[in-house]
């Protein structure tokens, strides 16, 4: 397996943590990936011959898929070679960009078909038919920065503020005192930080640390 671990473009970087790509050319390869919590969502794209499965889940996954928080451990099972490439996004993307409720996504999956903005199946033979991992990042770099200007103005950027403290401290630091370093009362910056990703900040943090 080969696996590349990239760091995205400035004008994305404000919503995406990091790209991953993983890629396998075997045809006899029966492969596992497992996912620990990390507090983060994600869109991925998966080109494979047999298709992907998420386990517990033991969904069959389209193409290009947003998945939640995962909170719980979770395993991608792929028969054959398959190319994955993984958009980590910061927690408080999923409600603004994909108008989804946090918490019905955390440890769980979705396709992109209620997404308004963008034709999906075009979308989709794009990323299929192009043999350049870079163009095809480019390309879903391309739609999220798109997402961003479309919604940047319902973006509660606090609380992108309050998820880098707690990042950077790695799950350290007391709320409290990061409330205070960004002048919000604490249970308001529990609120607001519940409400943009599903989870209490004490949660966040205690995933960060593990």
């Amino acid at each position: 397996m080969n696996f590349q671990n990239l760091q995205p473009d400035k004008n994305i970087s404000l919503f995406v943590k990091t790209i991953w790509v993983f890629e396998s050319p075997d045809k006899n390869l029966k492969t596992n990936l497992p996912f620990f919590a990390d507090g983060y969502p994600g869109l991925m794209f998966q080109q494979t011959d047999n298709g992907l499965k998420v386990h517990p889940h033991t969904k069959l996954m389209p193409c290009p898929f947003r998945y939640g928080q995962t909170i719980n451990p979770i395993e991608l099972e792929i028969n054959g070679p398959y190319q994955l490439i993984v958009f980590q996004l910061y927690p408080f993307v999923l409600k603004h960009f994909f108008n989804i409720t946090r918490h019905t996504i955390n440890d769980d999956c979705y396709d992109l078909q209620q997404l308004e903005e963008m034709d999906v199946s075009t979308f989709t033979q794009e990323l299929l038919s192009g043999k350049d991992i870079n163009k095809k990042i480019e390309s879903i770099s391309a739609l999220l920065f798109e997402l961003f200007q479309t919604k940047r103005q319902n973006l509660d950027l606090k609380i992108r503020q309050v998820l880098e403290c707690i990042i950077t401290t790695k799950g350290q630091e007391d709320i409290s005192t990061i409330a205070r370093q960004l002048k919000l009362n604490t249970r308001t910056l529990e609120r607001r930080f519940f409400n943009e990703t599903g989870l209490s900040p004490k949660q966040f943090a205690k995933i960060i640390q593990f």
